[in-house]
């Protein structure tokens, strides 16, 4: 599905990252995968094997997109796609309810979501523009962004900042289909991360969630559950596809939960 193409992964040394990684090399991509944490690059690295590259990189810095861009072409020869996942919850920064929340807490989750984003998105748009190829870019939501569940995940800025995500990528979507430039979403639901543990680790929290996303029994998604939509919105399949937002959420959004 993706033969021939090269993918710069931000936040792909771990979780869905690294899984959407794997899978895309199994579909024929070479990727460059960017993490921060030295640990993950290095473990990334010997699992991602000769078609992929692992950067060390902070997505909130202004030139670690740049920088993994410059990295896939004068590697792979050109750059094809962007799949930006980078962000997580700002729960222990501030994040909450909004009466709770503070404002290092609004502004940090914003910054790790959002802002990490817009500067991924616009390294991609800026080379695919100036190569006058076309391309790709899948960012990352949630459904937390149009269908909150108040009683467990009320963390405001982080669905402030991915209803946000929503909102640039359909803006740029229709700004740039002129240039044959696709620009997409995903909006899973909950997903085994780091970020989840809290959920996890909740026997409450977990028979909501059984019945909010109840597909394949009721359960937490996994991060290969992702990896058949990033291939799919990544691949010439979906060429005539933009400005969507895909949930993969086991039902999610439109499901009851049942507290």
């Amino acid at each position: 599905m993706l033969l021939d193409k090269h993918i710069v992964i931000i936040g792909g040394t771990t979780g869905i990252g690294l899984s959407a990684a794997k899978a895309f090399i199994r579909q024929g991509a070479k990727v460059i995968s960017v993490g921060r944490d030295q640990l993950n690059t290095q473990r990334a690295q010997d699992e991602l094997g000769d078609s992929g590259l692992v950067f060390s990189g902070d997505a909130t810095a202004e030139t670690t997109a740049p920088d993994a861009i410059d990295l896939c072409i004068r590697t792979w020869g050109s750059f094809d796609g962007l799949y930006h996942i980078a962000g997580g919850s700002g729960r222990k920064m501030g994040d909450g309810p909004l009466h709770e929340m503070t404002l290092d807490g609004w502004q940090r989750t914003l910054e790790l979501n959002l802002t990490s984003m817009m500067l991924s998105n616009k390294a991609a748009i800026n080379a695919f523009l100036h190569e006058k190829t076309g391309g790709t870019i899948l960012n990352m939501g949630s459904v937390l962004a149009y269908s909150p569940a108040s009683h467990y995940f009320s963390t405001h800025a982080y669905a402030a900042a991915k209803a946000a995500i929503i909102g640039l990528s359909r803006a740029a979507a229709a700004y740039y289909a002129r240039s044959n430039i696709r620009i997409n979403v995903i909006a899973p639901g909950l997903v085994e991360t780091p970020m989840a543990q809290r959920a996890a680790g909740d026997a409450d929290i977990m028979r909501f969630v059984r019945t909010k996303q109840p597909l394949d029994g009721g359960r937490i998604a996994k991060p290969t559950d992702l990896d058949g939509a990033a291939c799919y919105l990544l691949s010439d399949l979906a060429g005539f596809t933009t400005g969507q937002v895909l949930a993969v959420d086991g039902g999610w959004a439109i499901s009851d939960g049942q507290l």
